[in-house]
């Protein structure tokens, strides 16, 4: 009986029922990802959610076991203070959010690798399917300071109401 209180008590206390929906808010509920939420916020991709760009949108089933990787990745290393102070998106969660913005923005990524002999694409050395959105576009969604003490477009979280 005791067990099962403590574990209702913990499941209150971490807000983890949070972690099954797509409220952004859910992101914040560790203190150190205030920044992440707070630039993206006051950045133009507002209106999509973290899942929707860091998540699979395909399968239900890959969304569900990436979120629940992604959460016992995340709770051991802020339980533990393992993580660095400016916080790297893993190669695997890249992956996911690479495929996102190609999803999500396809027909101008279809249009730049139709038209790469024409465009900066063919300048870096890097092959352009080897490229991350992220290589040019530093600062979206997240502002260019991936510091979580300080950053320019880190202008406190906004009540939505």
């Amino acid at each position: 009986m005791i067990a099962l209180i403590m574990a209702g008590y913990v499941t209150k206390e971490s807000k983890a029922l949070s972690y099954l929906s797509t409220d952004p808010k859910a992101c914040i509920n560790c203190h150190v990802m205030n920044t992440q939420y707070a630039t993206w916020q006051h950045s133009s991709h507002n209106t999509v959610t973290c899942v929707e760009c860091h998540l699979p949108t395909d399968s239900f089933v890959d969304k569900y076991i990436a979120k629940a990787h992604d959460g016992w990745n995340h709770s051991v290393a802020f339980t533990l203070d393992t993580y660095d102070n400016a916080i790297q998106i893993s190669d695997h969660a890249a992956a996911r959010v690479q495929k996102n913005c190609i999803s999500c923005h396809s027909n101008l990524v279809s249009t730049l690798i139709s038209n790469s002999e024409n465009n900066h694409i063919v300048e870096h050395s890097a092959a352009a399917s080897e490229r991350k959105c992220w290589d040019c576009h530093t600062s979206v969604p997240h502002g260019k300071v991936r510091g979580l003490t300080t950053t320019s477009d880190n202008l406190g979280v906004k009540e939505v109401k």
